[in-house]
This record gives C-alpha cells, structure tokens and sequence, in this order.
C-alpha cells in the first residue's frame, strides 16, 4: 500500500477530505454536507454533532475506497466560530459561525472606541460581528445563565479535536481569528478577555499548527485508523489555502471566491491598515497570511439566479447558458453597476447594516446584463480588497485563485480584466486541505518544495485583457464611490426594516 496523507477542510456547508501522495497526486477525495439554522434574522449557528459526523464519514470513506491508513491526518478548519461547552467538551449550544450578526451594534462600538485599534494591532483581527470576540460580548449581555455555565469557549475544530484526544487545544491560526490572541506574543491578549469579561481558562491551550497527537485507544468510529497514526492539528482554511495554493512568497496573492470570498498575501510581519482593517493571521510561529475577506461571492450569485430571476432547478447546463449570455454583453453592462452587499459587507467597510444595490438601471438592460454587473461587482469588491493590501504592502505580480468559481472561464476572465492581474489555476482539489496535508508534511519533516515545483509545470495561466482593464479601472472608480453614497440611506432602511 502506498503512503498518503489526508487533509480535512471543516467547512462551513461541508466537510471535504482530499488524500495525497507523497508526490502532491490526488488519490481520492470525499464530501459530506450538512446545513446551518438561521433561528433569528441575523443568526448563523451550526449543529457541531454533524460535523463530527461528516468528519467520521469522509475518514472511513477514504480509507476504505484506499484499504489502507494514512501517514497522518490534518486539519483545515472555518474562521471564527465560538461556542460554550461543558467540561467533558460537549456543547451546550450551537456554534456561531462567522456569518453571524448579532454582535454588530457591539463591533462598531468596540472599533471606535480608545481600545478599538489597540486591539486589532494585537489581535490582527478586524473588530466586526464576525470576530468572537464581539460574539462573546454578546453572550455575557444577553445569555448570561449560558456565558456563566460554559466550562470553555471554543471553535468547531477544537469541537472535533477533542472529541479524538480529550484534550482542549487549539492550534495558533484558529486563535489569532478570534480577537483574543495576541499574534506576537502568541498567547491569550489581557485586553481582549477583560472586554469579554473571561480568564485564559476558559479557553483552550495555544499550540503551534504543527502540533500533532495519536489516538491512546481504538476508535470504533474510525475503524480504519490505527494508534500510530499522525494527527495533525492544521490551521484555518485561509491559511491552509495559500500554502495549498504555494501562495506564501512576496508579490504572490491567493484569492477564493465560494460562498463568499478573500484576498490573501503571505507576510513575514502583519500588514495593518485599521481603515480597512485587513487582517493577520497565523500560518505557523513565523508566517502570517494577511488580507481581507468579503462577505458577497457565490451566495450573491445563488441570490440573483434564484430569487431575483426565480429560476429553479439549476443544473450545469442551466450554469453554462447563463455564462454565454454573459458573453456577448461588454464590459461595464451597458452602464449597469452593482453593489454586492446583500449580506453585509467586511472587507474593506465593515458594515453589518450595508446592503446590495443595482445603479444606473435603464429599459435597454436584459437579463444578461444584470447577471454580468452581479459578477463584476463581486469582482470589484475583491480588487477593491486587492487593492487595500497592496496600499499596505507591496505589489502584487499574480494571484493563485480557487474556490467554486474557477469552474467558470467567463467569471475568472473577468476578474483578471478587473484586477489588471495575471491569475494563475495551479490545482483543482481543495486548497485549504491541500494545505492541511503540506503542514502535516512538514511537521513530519519532509520537503514539499518538489511538489511546488511539480504543480508549477501544470499550473494554468490567465492574462486580463488590458483594453478590458481600462474600461473596467474608470467605472471601478466609479465603484469606489457608491458604499460611501448610500451609506446613510442603508443604515436609514436597515433600522426601519428591522
């Protein structure tokens, strides 16, 4: 039996395991989804007894269709999840995920009060709903009998890697998401817990993404799976993805679009901007993977196709026809221009009360027309982060790009036209697990330079059109403008909808 690796990407929708060699093929992959509830209009919660159970399947999935174990087991998990659990790790709530909320009248009091840049310097997380730091703010004003029964706050992968080890560990990259954790110091920040009104105990222990354990006993849930084998504690999947994507060297940016979408670079030192609050997280003790994160990418699109056009039973084919129409409309759509707030905005505004909006509408516009404004806004709302970055770093030369967008040529053509950028398609599997499987590697102490090199000679190059550019750089202008317009009236028809 040949040796592979394994890497898992807790997800936000679903739990993808990808198994590797050790020359980078792909062996086998497996996918097990799951839902989130929206009990409130602004709540984002998850079941985490159905991510362990999506985490068990895809295991023995693997491991059967391969008949043998891996080397080891690595983790690529979802930002800025938090939940109370008791002492024997079993939850007591549901977890919040990022998409939550709740806690944005609390963000936006945090960063603008005396404390507020204090804390994104040492934290290197932006100060929004998102961030749990706000979220247990929230909790200890509004569920004090729950925020005082909590043993430990922790997140979905701690969740999981308890539930294999009995021990609350948490590795660097998933601790400096939360706004509670100290980037330079690597530990829990004073200033933080005293805002959330807890101690250090009451999360779990800090550990490098390298960290790794064994299971002590048989787990008959993972029959697979032997006492020998490496666990890996990994790093978040933004983390995970640049390293899966080699996006890690000077002048090389990832960028993901699927639900929602990122724009990351790899940095030696954090990049602080606290304007557009881009962000600094951990990839290891010594490499930051800093950016910015935007709520809007394909959930817009789902939005558009079936609320706005009511279109139902979407298959591929339904998919492909769409993208030709796009085709044939020239950049810009005729004048049309969208604002892809739908839910909420971070990256580069921060605003839980902004919302989406189609300017410039006119009887000539079709449906095709609309369709193509809907995605160059969410490409423009990614260069605008692009742009935020290199403002606070350096040039970037390329961008790595992944996520479910990449199936789409018309949709990766226009961004490259919208950035000016050379985009580059280096691998189809799941980046944030391929980046999981290469911090297992390299806690093993193997070279995973030779698998770079051996991706480098298949990867996919795409030029923007630079006639294309030109057009796309004024009505970016133009884009740049529009949040700042509207602000007001959002805020206005935000609190009078809700």
């Amino acid at each position: 039996m040949q040796k592979y690796f394994v890497g898992i990407d807790l997800g936000t929708g679903s739990t993808k395991a990808v198994a590797v060699d050790t020359e980078g093929n792909t062996l086998s992959t497996a996918q097990y989804h799951y839902v989130t509830s929206n009990p409130q209009p602004g709540y984002s919660e998850q079941n985490p007894y159905l991510i362990w159970q999506a985490f068990v399947s895809c295991i023995n999935d693997i491991t059967s269709k391969l008949g043998g174990e891996p080397v080891a087991i690595s983790f690529s998990a979802a930002m800025h999840s938090i939940m109370p659990v008791d002492k024997d790790g079993a939850a007591l709530s549901d977890a919040i995920l990022w998409a939550d909320s709740r806690s944005g009248d609390i963000a936006e009091s945090i960063r603008v009060s005396t404390q507020g840049e204090d804390i994104y310097r040492h934290t290197g997380t932006a100060i929004y709903a998102m961030s749990p730091l706000c979220k247990l703010v929230w909790l200890r004003e509004n569920c004090p009998e729950l925020f005082n029964k909590a043993y430990k706050f922790i997140s979905i992968k701690e969740y999981i890697w308890y539930k294999l080890f009995g021990v609350f560990e948490v590795d660097y990259s998933i601790a400096s998401a939360t706004g509670l954790f100290d980037i330079l110091a690597l530990s829990w920040y004073d200033k933080s817990l005293a805002m959330a009104g807890l101690n250090s105990e009451k999360l779990s222990n800090p550990v490098d993404t390298e960290t790794y354990r064994f299971l002590t006993d048989f787990n008959k849930l993972l029959p697979g799976i032997s006492k020998k084998i490496h666990f890996v504690i990994g790093a978040s999947d933004g983390c995970c993805a640049n390293l899966g994507g080699n996006a890690v060297r000077p002048g090389i940016a990832a960028l993901t679009i699927g639900t929602s979408g990122a724009v990351r670079v790899g940095s030696n030192a954090p990049i602080y901007n606290y304007k557009a609050m881009t962000f600094n997280y951990l990839l290891d003790k010594k490499t930051f993977i800093c950016g910015g994160a935007v709520n809007n990418g394909g959930a817009t699109v789902d939005w558009l196709l079936k609320s706005f056009l009511k279109l139902t039973n979407i298959t591929n084919e339904t998919y492909n026809a769409l993208f030709n129409d796009i085709k044939t409309v020239s950049p810009g759509s005729n004048g049309l221009i969208f604002l892809p707030y739908l839910y909420a905005e971070r990256a580069p505004v921060w605003d839980s009360k902004s919302s989406g909006a189609f300017l410039n509408i006119n009887p000539k516009h079709q449906q095709q027309h609309f369709l193509r404004a809907a995605l160059e806004g969410i490409c423009f709302a990614l260069n605008d982060v692009l742009k935020a970055v290199e403002n606070s770093s350096q040039q970037i030369e390329e961008i790595v790009v992944s996520g479910g967008f990449i199936s789409s040529p018309v949709w990766v053509q226009l961004l490259a036209d919208i950035t000016g950028k050379k985009l580059v398609l280096q691998q189809t599997d799941d980046s944030s697990a391929i980046g999981a499987i290469y911090l297992a590697m390299q806690a093993l102490q193997m070279d995973i330079e030779p698998i770079h090199v051996k991706e480098a000679k298949n990867r996919v190059v795409i030029a923007p059109d630079m006639a294309n550019h030109q057009v796309y750089a004024k009505i970016f202008e133009v884009y740049k403008t529009l949040y700042f317009n509207l602000k007001e009236s959002m805020h206005l028809m935000h609190d009078l909808n809700n």
